[in-house]
């Protein structure tokens, strides 16, 4: 399977960025790329829509922690939305669910209850 990473801005300022197929080893820099390419324009909050990507192993979770850092660096978060199945569960597993997880206009509010 092929991965893509698309991305544009969303209403509010963040930039989108939708990831398709299996991110890994194979395919981690591309998403790296994105991200710096993003934050080296300006681009300080990242939402990751991870709706079509149907597998992720260390190497991603290492890209989402990456970004985040990247994006942290400039003042800014990069955010996770739309995780399913297998990819969910490695997010939860690591712990990357409630670390990453977009909460709406305020990513960074903590969540009750």
């Amino acid at each position: 399977m092929t991965f893509t990473v698309t991305y544009g801005q969303r209403d509010g300022g963040a930039a989108r960025l939708r990831l398709a197929g299996e991110l890994d080893l194979g395919t981690a820099a591309e998403l790296n790329a994105a991200i710096d390419r993003l934050v080296a324009e300006g681009q300080r909050e990242l939402l990751v829509d991870l709706t079509e990507l149907t597998f992720c192993d260390s190497t991603g979770i290492a890209a989402f922690v990456r970004g985040d850092n990247r994006a942290a660096a400039v003042g800014g978060w990069l955010r996770v939305t739309g995780a399913t199945g297998r990819v969910a569960r490695v997010l939860q597993v690591t712990g990357l669910a409630d670390v990453l997880r977009y909460e709406g206009e305020r990513p960074d509010r903590p969540v009750i209850g």
